[in-house]
């Protein structure tokens, strides 16, 4: 074990009998903080309605959200919205990082091909999701297939560029001395390639977790497609208040889990990194 996740303790003045002073270790203070904030912020939701600065009617109190929240956990219908969306999420995250990785690798290898396609993706890549919408309707309607197109489109770049930019962040003195033991272009993938360009995948897998969520929400809420976004939409037209803002922090703490799942992956693919062990020590 480490000595800093130990409690540490530090001595009082020499010479004048004190007790050393006890302190939680940092490990254990960072999220203290974090739940302490949470908690302020629950209180400030609490009295804000009642203070009359915002009307109780589009700002219910926290614990109105809550007694709403714990009534849709008891309702099938809300599981299966929320399977809905983790099922869109899912596969589009999967589709996105495999084909993310599968091209940046192919384009990535291949100077001229890099050259070729360079201002085509800088064409595709910042044209927004939320634009092919009706493109996505038109072609499926309120399905998951539409839901998938948007989200992987969003995902792929997120994956592609990092994967390229693993790719040009090879060590060009590696990759020489790769060719000149003969090793093919296999080889040079796997064992020059693939360790350098891995932790620029982890992060663009992080990233696209986060944003295929975004996407997978904002599809149920705009074309109606099942999930939870389109819980929301049929909370706000039928007036529920409590309700949209308990299906919203379902949708913030969907959007934690999956931050939390997913640097806990990276932290498990990395874990011969340097800056993973050097967090490790750190904590």
């Amino acid at each position: 074990m480490t000595p800093a996740a130990l409690t540490t303790e530090e001595a009082g003045p020499a010479g004048t009998g004190e007790a050393p002073v006890r302190r939680l270790p940092e490990r254990a203070v960072t999220p203290l903080r974090g739940l302490a904030g949470l908690a302020g912020l629950v209180a400030v939701l609490e009295v804000l309605p009642h203070t009359g600065l915002v009307s109780a009617d589009y700002l219910p109190p926290a614990s109105k959200t809550l007694r709403a929240l714990w009534q849709l956990l008891a309702e099938n219908t809300f599981w299966t919205a929320l399977g809905d969306t983790l099922t869109g999420w899912g596969l589009g995250l999967g589709i996105s990082v495999v084909a993310g990785v599968a091209v940046g690798l192919v384009i990535g290898s291949v100077p001229l091909l890099r050259a070729v396609t360079a201002s085509t993706i800088e064409f595709l890549r910042p044209i927004p999701s939320v634009a092919l919408i009706p493109v996505a309707v038109l072609l499926y309607g309120a399905d998951l297939r539409s839901k998938l197109l948007l989200v992987v489109y969003a995902a792929f770049w997120q994956v592609l560029v990092q994967v390229l930019a693993g790719i040009q962040d090879v060590d060009p003195v590696a990759d020489d001395t790769a060719r000149s033991y003969r090793l093919g272009t296999w080889g040079r993938l796997r064992h020059v390639m693939w360790p350098t360009a891995l932790p620029y995948v982890m992060t663009g897998v992080r990233l696209a977790a986060t944003v295929a969520l975004i996407l997978a929400v904002t599809t149920e809420l705009v074309i109606g497609a099942p999930g939870v976004g389109h819980e929301i939409a049929v909370a706000q037209t039928s007036g529920a208040v409590p309700q949209v803002y308990a299906l919203v922090l379902v949708t913030g703490l969907l959007g934690v889990a999956v931050n939390l799942v997913a640097r806990a992956v990276e932290r498990r693919a990395l874990h011969w990194h340097q800056s993973v062990r050097t967090d490790a020590a750190a904590s």
